[in-house]
């Protein structure tokens, strides 16, 4: 893990927003892939934010004290009103393509953080690695052969 770089294991070209996006496409994303993380970036692939599904699930309960038709009517007019950069997490930690997998793995220990964006030399986004990344890569490298 410590000779591989990031860019090894990472999902290359991931699925992205842009700040000015509606919720609505936060939800469309969410729901026609399986995934729990879309990085936000500007027209020059710079790395604005990211938006999990946490953040999502939390946005959609923040009227809960209506019952469960009002709510998803008045979630819809909320998602329709908002944008993503109102939404998404500001100022997120990037790791380079070319660092190590274990520093990523530090990454993540510390903070406990389950996404980071990947960019490369230019500061634009390449990728998004995940923790189930790191997990997959680990027990495929430690998985026994079978002949």
């Amino acid at each position: 893990m410590e000779n591989v770089n990031i860019k090894t294991i990472m999902t290359s070209e991931p699925i992205v927003l842009g700040p000015n996006d509606c919720v609505t496409k936060v939800e469309e994303i969410f729901e026609t892939n399986n995934i729990h993380h879309i990085p936000v970036i500007d027209d020059n692939k710079k790395v604005l934010g990211i938006v999990s599904k946490t953040d999502f699930l939390m946005a959609c309960q923040s009227l809960t004290f209506y019952n469960k038709d009002f709510k998803n009517e008045k979630n819809q007019r909320l998602f329709r009103s908002l944008l993503v950069e109102e939404l998404m997490t500001k100022d997120v930690a990037k790791v380079n393509e070319d660092q190590s997998l274990m520093f990523a793995a530090g990454i993540f220990k510390e903070n406990l953080f389950h996404a980071l964006p990947v960019v490369n030399k230019n500061n634009e986004l390449v990728g998004i690695i995940t923790t189930f990344d790191l997990i997959g890569y680990a027990y495929k490298e430690r998985a026994p052969q079978i002949y």
